[in-house]
């Protein structure tokens, strides 16, 4: 194996295998990562050209029961600090993103014993009515797989309800890394790898979207992190490419039971390369601001086409992430690096690249 092989199969469309892609996180430098993802990047997008869009992530609760060692959010039922947010709250939220030109909101929460899919539903719902021209990512697949259980329900009934409350996007959040083992270690009650890929099949089955999410850094083996790319892959491929982006960001190390540190921004964009050359089946790649700020534009140069300006976070906030509302800042780093940058449609019309739109906020 060389990289001159490799290149070769990239550049002839072929596709790379896992033992390529260790390969290459091995040995490749980082010029080459660039260079091969570029090539990848190129067959759904052009090549001076990004898309990014504004959106908040309304955090309507902090009452959990998975306990994952990683989280600095959750509170457990009865804790004193624990909140679930009105719908005149969380409606303030939004309020807060439009006033600032955001076009998006995505909401999570956590594993709430009392919230069962109705209430998600009737919450979605009122929301959709107060707030007709916003777009919403609603929920995660862990989210929602844990609602349908405590609901009594099977994934494929939570989702007709979801649905027909005017529910359009369920985000993949709460993968992080889609391993078995690494799950027991470190999140036991969020489920197995095949569980949280049937509640997305279900999903995407009931005539709503998803996305594909993966974290990096924690004390993760490699070879979990293929297993994640791999399996993701593979269902892209059972699915007829239905998942039309993949993001990928760091796990931060504050106010939690895992602790450690951040891996390094270099080890960050090597991964996002990677992912990139891998997930063939997926055209767009995006880097997290939300995590890297602006070493997340970086992120453009290795693969990445696409990334959001997050006015808030509570999630990762709490685990240390530092949000910015210096939008014109961030995106005078994406074009120092040489990047036309449009602001796109908040929701893509299919699986294949986000359609772009000339408005900015």
């Amino acid at each position: 194996m060389s990289l001159s092989e490799i290149r070769k199969r990239v550049e002839s469309k072929t596709r790379i295998s896992r033992d390529e892609i260790a390969w290459l996180y091995h040995n490749a430098a980082m010029d080459d990562l660039s260079q091969l993802a570029k090539v990848v990047r190129e067959r759904f997008h052009l090549s001076g050209e990004a898309t990014y869009l504004m959106m908040a992530i309304v955090n309507y609760t902090n009452i959990c029961v998975a306990k994952c060692d990683y989280c600095s959010f959750y509170r457990l039922p009865g804790a004193a600090d624990g909140y679930l947010l009105s719908l005149d709250q969380v409606s303030r939220k939004i309020e807060s993103l439009i006033a600032l030109g955001g076009t998006l909101v995505g909401f999570n929460g956590g594993f709430h014993p009392d919230l069962h899919i109705e209430d998600y539903a009737e919450l979605f719902h009122s929301i959709h009515q107060r707030f007709p021209q916003t777009a919403f990512f609603e929920m995660t697949v862990a989210e929602f797989l844990f609602s349908c259980n405590v609901s009594r329900v099977s994934v494929e009934e939570g989702a007709t309800i979801l649905h027909q409350a005017g529910t359009r996007w369920v985000t993949g959040g709460g993968a992080e890394v889609l391993d078995d083992a690494f799950r027991r270690r470190h999140s036991p009650s969020k489920y197995s790898v095949a569980e949280f890929f049937r509640a997305q099949k279900a999903i995407l089955a009931a005539g709503m979207g998803s996305t594909a999410t993966m974290v990096i850094g924690f004390d993760e083996t490699l070879d979990e992190r293929l297993n994640h790319l791999e399996s993701l892959r593979d269902f892209q491929d059972q699915t007829n490419g239905a998942l039309p982006s993949f993001l990928c960001w760091t796990y931060k190390p504050d106010n939690n039971d895992l602790g450690g540190e951040e891996i390094s921004t270099e080890e960050y964009l090597r991964w996002l390369a990677l992912s990139r050359i891998y997930l063939d089946n997926i055209p767009n790649i995006r880097t997290s601001v939300l995590t890297k700020n602006k070493d997340a534009l970086l992120g453009l140069c290795y693969g990445a086409n696409d990334f959001d300006l997050p006015t808030e976070d509570e999630v990762t906030q709490m685990a240390g992430a530092v949000v910015s509302h210096d939008f014109d800042s961030i995106l005078a780093t994406g074009r120092e690096l040489g990047f036309a940058l449009r602001y796109r449609e908040p929701y893509p019309l299919s699986s294949g690249p986000y359609i772009k739109d000339s408005q900015n906020p």
